[in-house]
């Protein structure tokens, strides 16, 4: 639990720090789950959090930051294992797959997907996650526009 407060809270953290480069964290709530999502440019991750979690600082590239927990009353919800599948889609229709690997930290647990990016481009991200136990994979839709000058 106090991996999870420590997660939620250093993620808070730097979205605070960056709010020009980065939106406020978004969550979706389906039932048992509630899956928490963002992406920002990784030039704006401090050093030792981008060292930390091998992560490339650089304003050409972008992170994705998912966390699945489940339901608990009285409690932030406890982290679950997923099956998580990403897919973006730029403006000129290009779509790649970006690769996610899960993070644990302690109880936390969390999936980071590294990509390119370009000046003003605008990525819309479909995040697939099947939660361990659960029957049904369940989908997230957003979009984030990243600068890079």
């Amino acid at each position: 639990m106090q991996s999870v407060n420590r997660m939620l809270s250093l993620l808070a953290g730097m979205l605070l720090l960056f709010p020009l480069a980065a939106t406020a964290e978004n969550s979706k709530d389906f039932g048992q789950y509630v899956i928490h999502y963002n992406a920002m440019a990784t030039d704006f991750l401090p050093p030792e959090i981008a060292r930390q979690y091998r992560i490339t600082r650089s304003r050409n590239r972008g992170m994705l930051n998912i966390t699945v927990l489940k339901k608990i009353l009285g409690s932030p919800g406890q982290p679950v294992h997923a099956r998580v599948e990403v897919t973006a889609n730029n403006l000129a229709g290009q779509t790649r797959r970006i690769h996610t690997r899960e993070i644990r930290d302690g109880n936390a647990i969390y999936y980071i997907g590294e990509f390119g990016v370009a000046n003003e481009e605008t990525m819309k991200f479909t995040v697939r996650a099947r939660p361990q136990g659960a029957q049904e994979e369940v989908e997230v839709e957003f979009s984030q526009d990243f600068y890079t000058n």
